[in-house]
């Protein structure tokens, strides 16, 4: 059973799902992947994976995009749905939820950083679908997309792929995040983008979309993207506005490529029941540092690139 456990005092949940490492070896530091011949994404391996729940398909038969059930979930569809609390300080449930891979191309030799604005847009609407018939489902309080590129981004196959999983509780971040916008009358995010639109941390803009580095940036190189339209939920995403948002993510990443920089981005958004008024975005965390003990004790985390000099990277300003 994977299970999720709440801390004793703290609003702070963990999810133990041993079967994801079974021996202390696995812990051992390995290289990463670098050979098609073992891996179960690659063109030709399919078999090697659980039963495909979809796939994009090209004229000739092939595929360019696949997804299928996670062989080694952190969540499944088994067990207590709802939290329950014995003996004052002990509070858990089963780690409810579906967890799924998304491998984004057959070519163990292409990352992201390779594909093309309209490949991107492909992608965000495999996402699109995924998180709608996902998020449907009974218990079901969140649906998480993220990406892990790199070693230092948490990929432990080399092979290009994002992973998608619901899960039964509403993370903490984002309750907390639902509850401060409470404090400002409509979207703070819209006006946040009307302003750094003109800003020295602007990165990239187009008709539909803009992207800044956060007046606060927790990572090196941090951006976010959003739709200029007050967008819930991709979902909500006309055809434009997701060619434009993809362009710009096609451009950071591009960008990206040139440090080779491991990195994650998640979807962030709330459930319509939470928020009406949170706007859709992108944020993009390159994993160039690592937070150590003052983080991690402080939750105060150092950063030693500022977001304007980011934005200037981003730019091609820099000197």
């Amino acid at each position: 059973m994977i299970e999720l456990r709440k801390d004793y005092i703290l609003d702070r949940w963990v999810i133990l799902a041993p079967s994801r490492k079974k021996r202390p070896r696995d812990f051992v530091r390995q290289a990463a992947d670098v050979s098609a011949n073992a891996c179960a994404f690659c063109k030709g391996n399919e078999k090697l994976t659980p039963k495909e729940l979809g796939r994009i398909s090209n004229p000739d038969g092939s595929w360019s995009m696949r997804w299928f059930p996670n062989l080694f979930p952190a969540v499944q569809e088994e067990g207590q749905k709802e939290a329950r609390t014995d003996n004052t300080f002990y509070t858990f449930a089963a780690a409810y939820g579906s967890h799924e891979i998304v491998v984004e191309t057959p070519r163990h030799d292409r990352q992201l950083w390779d594909f093309s604005a309209a490949e991107l847009e492909q992608l965000l609407k495999v996402y699109n679908e995924r998180i709608s018939g996902l998020g449907g489902k009974d218990g079901i309080r969140y649906v998480v997309a993220f990406k892990n590129s790199g070693s230092e981004g948490g990929a432990s196959i080399a092979h290009s792929h994002t992973q998608i999983a619901s899960v039964n509780v509403l993370p903490k971040l984002l309750r907390e995040e639902a509850a401060a916008m409470k404090n400002y009358p409509g979207c703070p995010y819209c006006r946040i983008i009307e302003s750094e639109k003109g800003s020295y941390r602007r990165c990239f803009e187009n008709n539909h979309a803009v992207a800044f580095a956060p007046y606060a940036s927790r990572f090196n190189f941090e951006l976010w993207i959003f739709p200029k339209r007050h967008l819930r939920q991709l979902s909500g995403a006309t055809a434009e506005e997701m060619a434009g948002i993809s362009e710009i993510l096609a451009l950071t990443l591009h960008k990206l490529k040139e440090l080779n920089a491991p990195y994650n981005y998640i979807l962030h958004y709330l459930p319509e029941a939470e928020n009406g008024n949170f706007h859709f975005h992108i944020e993009v965390q390159p994993r160039l540092s690592i937070w150590a003990g003052f983080e991690l004790n402080t939750g105060i985390i150092i950063n030693s690139v500022t977001p304007e000099d980011a934005a200037r990277f981003y730019r091609g300003e820099e000197g």
